[in-house]
């Protein structure tokens, strides 16, 4: 018997768990996790700290504002915890970037400067010579940088965040959550484990935190759908291979497209290429799906770098993520006694960390701005039941995967 449950130790879970231990010091708190903290998708993901989303663009002015200051808020958390408890996850403030090819690239880059001028973030605007100097290719006709906002190594995060938790949260790893009960006389009660590991918990208030997993526990299933995207990362450069690749030691890029190109180049000097994304309800992705991938990352390599095109990719993984058909957060109290957050949209670590705070803020009763400010936020549109779902699901993401063609 526990006083809260949190399922899911990503950004939102770990946060929420930290923000719920040190409100109530007094209670028993289960971190529960079906993997190790920080095999999951945010200990896999890029290490993109964004708050202007480009699917913000579609909200009205106001609401722009309200999610922009969230994640900003999520940005500053993270930022000071690094600080104040030392754990080194590469935190880097030079700025990533924005880069565009092509004209529709160019046009979706000529809309962003009205964007960040009307919230108030600085930024640099880069010709191609610029995005040369950055990133050692001449692929890119121009760009914008943000100083300021952060590179992380989101492994390294995420187990920093698990080893700050408070002494009265107790974490589970490796412990599926099988299904969840309301309790008739209050309260929630957890099947947990594997059938040789098998336990139960109970528990006053439940904090579910899984994101795209959570239609597979039967919440939510018509705002958030499941969405894997993939990634592959070289073998370490060798120094004359640093040399013909040219530009700055470390950097961040995005497309202009959201299913485009993501590149890095880490602290360890590895390239890791993130493209393309695919529904699959199942939660199942297949070997031969994970080879396709590695070859549009392989395609998106050679476009870059032809000097390099031929040297190996040492990974190749998938992860997945959260969605709604708007691209908004769902977040809030689903039954009595019982508080969801989801569906961050391949941006989850900024949004997702201050999500996690104003969660247990919620289930706590703590009121404030802050959280008044969130709960305000557009809810998820609703999705219709399958097997129309699915349909849409396939033909929503295909779609976009086309129309990223040109940035890959």
């Amino acid at each position: 018997m526990v006083d809260c449950a949190v399922v899911g130790a990503g950004f939102v879970g770990l946060c929420a768990a930290r923000r719920l231990a040190e409100a109530r010091p007094d209670w028993r708190i289960a971190l529960i996790d079906a993997q190790r903290v920080g095999f999951g998708a945010s200990g896999r993901c890029s290490g993109f700290l964004v708050d202007l989303v480009d699917f913000t663009s579609k909200m009205k002015p106001q609401e722009r504002a309200g999610y922009v200051s969230t994640a900003r808020q999520g940005i500053e958390l993270l930022r000071a915890l690094s600080v104040e408890h030392g754990f080194d996850c590469e935190w880097d403030d030079k700025g990533w970037v924005r880069g565009a090819v092509g004209e529709k690239g160019m046009r979706f880059l000529e809309a962003w400067p009205a964007w960040l001028d009307e919230v108030g973030i600085e930024y640099q605007r880069l010709d191609g010579q610029g995005m040369r100097a950055i990133t050692g290719s001449k692929l890119y006709q121009a760009g914008i940088r943000l100083p300021g906002y952060p590179l992380v190594h989101p492994g390294k995060l995420v187990r920093g965040l698990r080893e700050i938790l408070p002494r009265n949260v107790v974490v589970f790893e490796e412990s599926p959550v099988r299904s969840v009960q309301q309790v008739p006389a209050g309260g929630y009660r957890l099947e947990v484990g594997e059938t040789a590991g098998f336990f139960a918990v109970s528990c006053q208030r439940l904090l579910l935190t899984t994101n795209g997993y959570l239609p597979s526990q039967r919440f939510h299933a018509n705002r958030v759908f499941p969405c894997y995207t993939f990634g592959s990362m070289t073998r370490v450069l060798s120094e004359q291979e640093q040399g013909q690749l040219g530009g700055e030691s470390e950097w961040g890029l995005l497309a202009m497209d959201p299913m485009g190109t993501t590149i890095r180049r880490t602290h360890d000097q590895r390239l890791l290429f993130r493209n393309t994304a695919h529904y699959a309800p199942k939660l199942r992705i297949s070997n031969q799906l994970r080879a396709k991938m590695r070859r549009f990352h392989r395609r998106a390599l050679q476009a870059r770098y032809p000097q390099l095109a031929d040297i190996e990719f040492e990974y190749t993984w998938s992860g997945l993520m959260g969605t709604s058909h708007n691209c908004q957060v769902l977040f809030g109290e689903t039954r009595p006694g019982l508080f969801t957050a989801a569906a961050f949209n391949a941006a989850g670590i900024a949004m997702g960390a201050a999500a996690g705070e104003l969660l247990a803020d919620l289930a706590v009763g703590n009121d404030s701005e802050r959280l008044r400010a969130m709960c305000a936020l557009p809810a998820p549109t609703w999705m219709p039941p399958e097997p129309f779902r699915s349909w849409g699901g396939r033909m929503v993401v295909a779609r976009k995967n086309a129309q990223a063609a040109e940035y890959i």
